[in-house]
């Protein structure tokens, strides 16, 4: 039987929310993704993941005021898009996510590109797994090349007030779906603030050939035993969350991943509902 509290020091090592164990450097933030393989931007509410916000500030909500120490994030994020530090887009949940090249094409193997970028989306779209917005940004982006938020916006036709939540929403769904991301940041709009956007494809050409003989089981696979060498130990649902994958095909890959020893599931927690599924040094500490 584990306890919560062995689990809650497990994580302020691989978090590195305690103090000594800080993330200090933008240097030091690059190593950390790569370290951990995936890490989220913010926390992200009911999800158990390790964040850069966390290794950064601790384990503290984000605050509003820009003036803490904490929000140097924004600094390091802004500086690296486009480069190779790290991939970031909005990915787990929808949401700001930091994933090292090691990881991304395992990643990139449960997308829908299948590997021809400029082909793939219209068999989504005429399949209905596209919605039209993210169609008609994902065209702009390859006719026109990059582009910041604002001129995108009018490329498609949806600079009014009204029209902001479909271009996000298609934005985001292009993201997720390791379509497009961010590449840099522009001097434009309001608040002379905007993010540069261009293809996945174009801007990580060796990307699709990477992932081609990523099977999804294998992808799946590596991509659970890397957010539990992270996390230490949660049950089923928490991997579900994270993901987002249909329940049976969690519990298919967490079966196989028992039977090569590489998880231990079954495991209770001193005091906490369910069965836990465990990183196996997890148990040794």
């Amino acid at each position: 039987m584990l306890t919560l509290e062995a689990i809650k020091t497990y994580r302020a090592v691989t978090f590195r929310t305690r103090p000594e164990l800080r993330v200090r450097t933008r240097e030091e933030a690059v190593a950390y993704v790569n370290a951990r393989g995936f890490v989220t931007f913010w926390p992200i509410k009911a999800i158990v993941m390790p964040s850069l916000w966390a290794a950064v500030a601790g384990d503290r909500p984000v605050p509003k005021e820009h003036t803490d120490a904490g929000h140097v994030i924004w600094g390091w994020k802004d500086s690296l898009l486009g480069q190779r530090a790290w991939y970031y887009a909005k990915v787990l949940r929808r949401k700001a996510t930091m994933i090292s090249f090691e990881l991304l094409p395992y990643f990139y193997a449960l997308s829908e590109n299948y590997g021809e970028p400029e082909l793939d989306y219209l068999d989504s779209y005429r399949d209905g797994r596209m919605t039209l917005e993210a169609k008609l940004i994902y065209e702009a982006l390859l006719r026109e090349g990059p582009m910041h938020t604002i001129a995108l916006r009018r490329a498609v036709s949806m600079s009014q007030k009204g029209a902001k939540y479909r271009f996000t929403r298609g934005l985001e769904e292009l993201e997720a779906n390791f379509n497009v991301l961010p590449v840099g940041v522009a001097e434009a709009g309001a608040w002379r603030y905007a993010f540069i956007y261009d293809c996945v494809h174009r801007r990580y050409p060796e990307l699709p050939e990477l992932a081609r003989p990523i099977g999804i089981g294998q992808a799946q696979e590596t991509l659970v035993t890397t957010y539990l060498r992270s996390v230490g130990a949660v049950r089923v649902p928490d991997i579900i969350k994270v993901f987002q994958w249909p329940a049976d095909e969690v519990t298919r890959t967490l079966a196989r991943l028992v039977d090569q020893g590489k998880v231990i599931s079954g495991v209770a927690v001193e005091n906490q509902p369910g069965e836990w599924v465990v990183w196996p040094p997890l148990l040794d500490s």
